[in-house]
């Protein structure tokens, strides 16, 4: 119920521009959002890389209204990845096709990621495309394909397929089929139940399933999650088929779960946090707080402690 709650909450046009205006909601939204400015961010990422940790950095938006906002949306990830190769820092970005204009122009959309891409690829760097609802898994993972057949761009993005969609292993064979890199996630979209699994245990097992075909398969894979019961699933499948800790990541989110971060730097395992900025924090953190009620009350116990 929570979640389903939550996920409503992320949709309300009304309460996200009351919320991203307000104080309070600014502060409420900080322990998950490193703040609004590209400074911001890379103070964040300097941060992580201090701590043994890789970075993906996003600047928050989706479903722009104008051609102009999407091409604002596209100069500020040049931006950040032009600031990453200037300040060394071990990160790479993600972005949302939306963000870039698909809702508004296709073509426009094509044009943005594909200049970012080439940007990407120029700096050795990396672009992952992320998955948003249904609507828009066909088109997003078509695009990845488009983009990653173009020469020079092999190694310079990639996709993300959450394990509550019900087509997600056929996804996932082919991508692999062209050894497309694939940040795998669970899932934080309201999806019916033909589309998407219900039960918090059928989403699991298909996560465990899909997490072990990555790990077989020799490409360089993200394995996103929190679940400790999962990442030890991971880590023990790693160590039975012998694949070394740097043939994938785990990855994680900015703010959850520091203290399991920091514990698998100790232990040797790659991992990367998930770095979110900009003003447009609110419908983020709503799918954050469905994804893991824990953090509704961990919020509410230290909003007034700082």
């Amino acid at each position: 119920m929570l979640r389903a709650l939550f996920i409503w909450l992320s949709e309300s046009r009304a309460l996200r521009a009351v919320a991203e205006r307000s104080p309070i909601g600014q502060r409420t939204s900080s322990r998950f959002v490193a703040g609004t400015t590209v400074e911001d961010v890379m103070a964040a990422t300097r941060r992580m890389n201090d701590l043994g940790l890789t970075v993906s950095i996003d600047n928050l938006g989706e479903n722009v209204a104008n051609p102009e906002e999407a091409r604002q949306s596209a100069a500020r990830y040049h931006q950040l990845l032009e600031e990453i190769t200037a300040r060394s820092l071990k990160a790479n970005v993600s972005l949302k096709l939306t963000h870039m204009g698909l809702d508004i122009d296709e073509k426009l959309a094509r044009e943005n990621v594909c200049a970012l891409v080439a940007h990407a690829a120029r700096c050795h760097n990396f672009v992952r495309v992320d998955m948003e609802g249904s609507p828009y898994t066909q088109r997003t993972l078509d695009f990845v394909r488009e983009l990653h057949r173009v020469p020079g761009h092999e190694d310079a993005v990639g996709a993300v397929i959450q394990s509550y969609m019900r087509r997600s292993q056929r996804d996932v064979e082919k991508l692999l089929a062209e050894r497309i890199r694939i940040r795998l996630c669970k899932g934080a979209y309201k999806e019916p139940p033909e589309i998407a699994f219900q039960k918090k245990p059928e989403v699991n097992a298909n996560y465990i399933k899909l997490m072990k075909v990555l790990l077989k398969s020799g490409v360089y894979h993200g394995i996103a999650t929190h679940d400790e019961k999962i990442i030890e699933a991971t880590k023990a499948f790693a160590r039975a088929e012998k694949i070394p800790p740097e043939a994938f990541e785990f990855q994680m989110l900015y703010g959850i779960r520091r203290d399991l971060q920091q514990k698998l730097v100790r232990e040797g395992w790659r991992t990367r946090v998930y770095i979110p900025f900009g003003t447009e924090w609110y419908p983020y953190l709503m799918r954050r707080l469905g994804e893991r009620p824990a953090n509704v009350f961990f919020i509410a116990k230290n909003l007034f402690r700082r």
